[in-house]
């Protein structure tokens, strides 16, 4: 064991790591993901009060997974004396306690293996199943998600959502209770029930990754560690599901992103944008793992959404210079990710891959017929990409005008300062 005064921040780093395996593991004993993680919690401040005296243990997962398991079965015993099936909970916990549980003094529990890593991977899948369950919504879903298996404190997901900290401590609290009134099984769906199912995990985890890279709101543009911790827990499921090839088109798509982290603002936390990045920060790593990832999904069969856009990041990354970005693959492959997944928000970004592949004129004639479309009205980024194909059409003053339509629309102030300083240059031009 070791000591030190930053037992707090070990404990902080350990529970970030592990929490999703332990809540998952007391979920799969009691049936009961808002008990499971309230012993869990349990389970962590035992580590907060213990390891500052007596040490961090040499396995400090084991430890906390095997005090929260002790914490479980008590739980279990104290309601077999109340319950009408004694010998069923009886049975169960005579299972439970051949898997470790009849050690009953931490120090002892620091020396014990980890479960197979099968097991706790199989119960940290049915884990992201359950919180991505269809019945909650979707702010529901990343709520709970990022509670449970980025291990993030409410009031961090609420700064990350900037939403009140009750707001977010509600949405969990009616998510458990959806779930356990909705008697939604501890269990990765089979057959014909999965695909739909994986669709909502990763439609929660891009939710998550995209609040995180362009925030919606607030004054920063970034929020890498939302984008970190939903990377993290893509990666996770790209372990535990192998064959999804769409899992990794997502986790490529993430890596690829992420590999723009330090080019995307300036000191001063103003944004930069595509075209204008220094990319000689990019992260080469990140990019790498990324085109493997696609490359690994594309083996997996025909290319599906996440895929795609993973594809279009890639013609960004492979270039090492804006004038290298081979525009004409990105309006074909945004030609294939409309016709694949229709809406607006592809249309809007097929319309920039016109833009730069054929000319503003071909960008902005699409981009007009998005005017009339209801979902876009008040998204900002429609008269934002209309200003820039204006501009680059010499139409200045009708850019200035989208430009300011555009900054009156976002809630970022980051975004906002960009969008005006544009409107501003726009002005200028025109004179």
């Amino acid at each position: 064991m070791t000591r030190g005064a930053d037992t707090g921040k070990i404990v902080e780093a350990v529970w970030r790591m592990e929490s999703a395996r332990i809540v998952g593991a007391l979920t799969r004993m009691l049936r009961d993901l808002g008990r499971a993680e309230e012993l869990a919690q349990d389970a962590l401040l035992e580590a907060l009060e213990r390891w500052p005296a007596d040490g961090v243990p040499v396995r400090p997962g084991a430890w906390l997974m095997q005090v929260a398991k002790r914490r479980a079965l008590d739980h279990l015993r104290h309601h077999a004396m109340h319950a009408s099936k004694e010998g069923e909970l009886s049975w169960e916990m005579d299972n439970l306690l051949a898997d470790g549980g009849s050690f009953r003094d931490p120090a002892e529990l620091a020396a014990l293996t980890q479960e197979t890593a099968g097991e706790i991977d199989d119960d940290v899948l049915r884990l992201i199943f359950v919180c991505c369950h269809p019945v909650l919504s979707a702010e529901a879903r990343a709520a709970l998600a990022l509670k449970l298996l980025g291990g993030l404190a409410t009031g961090e997901i609420a700064r990350a959502f900037l939403v009140p900290e009750a707001t977010v401590a509600q949405r969990i609290v009616r998510a458990k209770r959806t779930l356990a009134e909705a008697r939604v099984p501890f269990e990765v769906p089979r057959d014909d029930e999965l695909k739909p199912r994986l669709a909502s995990v990763l439609q929660v985890i891009y939710l998550i990754y995209n609040e995180g890279y362009s925030a919606s709101a607030g004054n920063e543009w970034l929020r890498p560690t939302l984008c970190r911790e939903a990377l993290r827990v893509g990666r996770v499921l790209a372990e535990l599901m192998p064959d999804e090839g769409e899992v990794h088109g997502l986790v490529a798509l993430m890596e690829i992103q992420s590999s723009r982290e330090r080019a995307r603002t300036g000191p001063d936390g103003a944004p930069i944008l595509l075209m204008d990045q220094d990319r000689s920060r990019w992260d080469r790593l990140l990019i790498g793992r990324g085109l493997a990832a696609l490359d690994r999904a594309g083996r997996l069969g025909a290319l599906g959404p996440y895929a795609l856009q993973a594809a279009i990041a890639a013609c960004h990354a492979r270039a090492l210079t804006p004038d290298a970005t081979d525009w004409t693959r990105i309006a074909a492959l945004y030609d294939a990710l409309s016709q694949l997944t229709p809406s607006p928000v592809v249309e809007l970004n097929r319309a920039v891959a016109l833009g730069m592949a054929y000319g503003p004129d071909a960008g902005l004639a699409l981009a007009d017929a998005l005017l009339d479309v209801p979902a876009l009205r008040m998204y900002h980024l429609l008269p934002s990409v209309r200003g820039d194909l204006l501009a680059k059409l010499g139409r200045h003053a009708e850019a200035k005008a989208e430009f300011e339509r555009a900054a009156s629309l976002t809630q970022n102030e980051r975004e906002q300062a960009l969008l005006l300083e544009r409107a501003r240059s726009s002005a200028l031009l025109e004179r």
